[in-house]
């Protein structure tokens, strides 16, 4: 009885086989690393794919934007389950159910990516407002009539300064006479010192506006003499290396800026370590749920953080600080669903856990985003 039974076991093999190697449509054929006669996708001895890949040009580009952001069912599946069930999402990956959805260091990739190309769209659009701006300046700066409107656009603006500045400085002033711990001499000694800075800064904002008035050249103060010795107001000092990419910043903003995204994507990957330790920090008792967890989740926090401005720097430039103050509302909100929907936790602990794991994420962003401008600075 029991060889009869492999013998019929042995049959459905074969018939298996041979079902998958007619779906394979390798009949005759031979493994090309190995030269096992195939009967399916792949060589069952080597493990190499069947395949010889030879198609066209579009159907090889095609292939490679699918298994890119791979294009099927699990890209509508996880996008919107990203966006509003991040909690069912989350629990979906610690659970193991991976093959409905795309894998998510595929989507954090794509959506750093995306992330990217947006900001630099966005930079870019800056740029060129900014340029055009100095262009319509440099066009009103040709003629008397432009030059004696661009000078009285600026002494307005400069009065206008001068006025919030004087009656903020005169408020602080007050709030401290109420003190009874304040020294009165003091807060007035102090209030005429703010008060002389303000009238400094008014009688240089006019002084300027007359030097447009008359198309005389802008007077920058800062002078650069040979190699960081550095002229300023007259006198000459040696800056250090913060000095001088500041003043190299000023000068070339766009390079800048350039030089700034080329380390900002980098260190954004730090993010999430960052990210996914401070979920663990939160959830250290949770010994059924490991640090490979928690980095997921942490990918499907960054990834929708990243996707989300993407789309608000797309947006038109009115509407752009608008779009980006939403997602900064948004971002927390999906951080309490990941967790109360992923980890189960209770409203309350979900709340008190938001709070601390957001706080960590904005200072760690905070703090890569002065690295990157100081390493910017350091380079140019």
């Amino acid at each position: 009885m029991s060889h009869e039974l492999e013998i019929a076991a042995e049959g459905a093999i074969a018939a298996q086989i041979g079902e998958d190697g007619a779906r394979g449509h390798n009949h005759g054929q031979v493994c090309a690393n190995c030269e096992t006669p195939l009967m399916g996708r792949y060589c069952y001895i080597c493990g190499q794919n069947a395949d010889d890949h030879k198609r066209s040009i579009i159907h090889l580009a095609w292939e490679a934007v699918e298994g890119f952001l791979h294009l099927d069912g699990r890209l509508l599946r996880t996008l919107p389950d990203l966006f509003v069930h991040p909690g069912r999402l989350a629990r979906d990956y610690m659970d193991g159910r991976i093959a409905r959805h795309v894998p998510p260091f595929r989507t954090f990739l794509v959506a750093l990516l995306i992330f990217i190309f947006a900001a630099e769209h966005a930079t870019h659009e800056l740029q060129a407002a900014s340029d055009a701006q100095a262009k319509a300046r440099a066009a009103a700066m040709a003629t008397p009539q432009g030059r004696a409107r661009l000078a009285a656009a600026d002494r307005a603006e400069a009065a206008k300064d001068q006025a919030n500045d004087l009656k903020d400085a005169a408020k602080d002033r007050d709030d401290d006479l109420k003190d009874p711990d304040e020294n009165p001499a003091k807060v007035q000694a102090h209030y005429a010192e703010e008060a002389a800075k303000v009238n400094a800064r008014y009688a240089a904002a006019m002084a300027k506006a007359d030097r447009v008035a008359q198309g005389q050249p802008m007077d920058t103060g800062v002078k650069v003499t040979g190699g960081v010795d550095l002229e300023v107001g007259g006198k000459v000092r040696h800056w250090n290396w913060f000095d001088t990419g500041i003043h190299h910043a000023v000068a070339n903003p766009e390079y800048y800026l350039t030089v700034m995204f080329t380390w900002g994507h980098r260190l954004a990957v730090l993010l999430l370590p960052i990210l996914g330790l401070s979920l663990a920090l939160v959830y250290r008792n949770r010994r059924e749920i490991f640090i490979y967890d928690h980095l997921l989740v942490a990918m499907n926090l960054l990834s929708f953080s990243f996707l989300a401005n993407a789309a608000a720097l797309l947006l038109p430039p009115p509407l752009t600080w608008w779009g980006l103050g939403a997602v900064a509302i948004w971002t927390p909100v999906n951080l309490f669903q990941t967790l109360r929907g992923g980890y189960g936790s209770s409203r309350l602990g979900a709340v008190l856990k938001t709070v601390i794991v957001w706080w960590v994420s904005v200072f760690s962003f905070f703090s890569l985003m002065m690295a990157v401008m100081l390493v910017a600075l350091a380079e140019i």
